[in-house]
C-alpha cells in the first residue's frame, strides 16, 4: 500500500464520492435495524464526521467497515441510554405510589383532567401567557419580549386566565 492509498479518504473528492455511495445504505441499515428514522439520519452523519476527523488513520479499504462499526456502536449506545431513562421513569413512578387512599388518587386524577380541560378552554392568548408563566416559569417581562407585547398586556392575559380558571374551580377554596 502506498501513502496515496492510505491517505486517499482524506481527499475531499474521494470522501465525497465515498459519502454519496455509502450514506443512503448506512442510513437504511440503521433504520431497518433500530426502527428510528431520525436516529438513523443523525448517527449516519456522526459516523461520516468521525470518518472525516480520523481519515488519516482509516485506509480507504476499511472505511466502509469503519463507518458501519461506528454507526452500530452509536445506535447501541443510544438504545442503552433509552433503557436507562425508561427504567428510571418506571422506578421513579413506583416510588411515588404510596399507601394513599384510592379515593384520593381518583379525585386527584379527576382534578388533573378537569384542570387540563379548563386550561384548554382558555382563549389562545390567555393560555399561552398563562402556561409560559406557570409551566415554563418565565417572568412577565420575558413573556412580553417573546410575544412582542407590553408587560401590562401579559399581566392582563394571565389575570383573565386565572379568573376563568377560578370560575371552574370555585368549590376548591
Amino acid at each position: 500500500m502506498s501513502t496515496e492509498e492510505i491517505s486517499g479518504i482524506c481527499k475531499e473528492a474521494v470522501f465525497s464520492t465515498f459519502f454519496k455511495s455509502h450514506a443512503k445504505a448506512l442510513r437504511n441499515y440503521l433504520f431497518y435495524k433500530f426502527g428510528n428514522e431520525d436516529q438513523a439520519e443523525d448517527i449516519t452523519q456522526d459516523a461520516f464526521i468521525k470518518l472525516w476527523q480520523n481519515c488519516a488513520d482509516v485506509p480507504v479499504e476499511k472505511a466502509k467497515s469503519y463507518i458501519y462499526t461506528i454507526a452500530n456502536n452509536a445506535s447501541l449506545n443510544v438504545i442503552a441510554h433509552q433503557k436507562v431513562v425508561l427504567n428510571y421513569a418506571k422506578n421513579s413512578g413506583k416510588s411515588e405510589l404510596t399507601n394513599e387512599n384510592p379515593e384520593f388518587i381518583l379525585e386527584e386524577d379527576q382534578f388533573k383532567t378537569k384542570l387540563n380541560n379548563a386550561i384548554q378552554n382558555l382563549n389562545e392568548t390567555q393560555r399561552v401567557a398563562f402556561l409560559m408563566h406557570r409551566i415554563d416559569g418565565k417572568k412577565y417581562a420575558e413573556i412580553a419580549a417573546e410575544l412582542e407585547i407590553s408587560v401590562k398586556a401579559v399581566e392582563k392575559r394571565i389575570h383573565l386566565a386565572l379568573v376563568e380558571l377560578r370560575k371552574e374551580f370555585d368549590h376548591f377554596k
